[in-house]
């Protein structure tokens, strides 16, 4: 038992030193038994298996300042808080849309407020560039085009499913990129329901 924890510490120490052989090592061993996680509490496997990679995106370009104490717990706790946060995706992500669609659709020919909502879809253009083209792609056809999860999974050729895990994406980036700006506030009102 004393040798496992040296071990994995020495892989924890190496991968901060930026080892892709510890990194491959880590990911060797914990992918498949992440993704049997997530994949048997969201029942679906495309949605599963990105979450997980994306854990080891943010494991990879985080390597030299995260602090891990043990590695089984730290990777299956991020699989555990991405799983909630898709969950909860899918209970409020009505909710999103039918706000962000009653805010767009309002008949004020204000012209303070047009300018108001160009500048900020200026700006939402601006940052969904710095998204991966999935992301973009969805977020566009969902809240620029007003398609629906259905049409955008047809269209693109994904799972209802992953379509709802990239919007989920989009948003929090959105939101986390916007948290201390004046558009942030704007965006909060669009992409909340509270």
């Amino acid at each position: 038992m004393q040798t496992g924890m040296i071990d994995e510490q020495k892989l924890i120490s190496e991968l901060q030193q930026g080892s892709l052989t510890a990194f491959e090592a880590i990911y060797s061993q914990y992918w498949y038994p992440m993704f049997l996680v997530a994949y048997r509490k969201l029942n679906d496997r495309e949605v599963a298996e990105e979450m997980v990679q994306d854990i080891f995106v943010k494991l990879w370009e985080r390597k030299a300042s995260v602090s891990i104490n043990r590695l089984s717990y730290y990777l299956f706790s991020a699989v555990r808080y991405a799983v909630i946060d898709q969950i909860r995706a899918r209970v409020t992500r009505e909710q999103y849309l039918s706000y962000y669609q009653s805010f767009l659709s309002t008949e004020d020919s204000s012209t303070e407020e047009a300018i108001i909502l160009n500048d900020l879809r200026s700006a939402l253009e601006d940052s969904l560039q710095t998204l991966p083209e999935k992301s973009r792609q969805v977020f566009t056809l969902s809240y620029f085009e007003n398609w629906s999860v259905t049409q955008i999974a047809h269209h693109i050729q994904l799972s209802e499913k992953a379509v709802e895990y990239h919007l989920t994406k989009a948003v929090k980036f959105l939101r986390t990129h916007y948290q201390d700006h004046l558009l942030g506030t704007l965006l909060y009102l669009i992409l909340t329901n509270r």
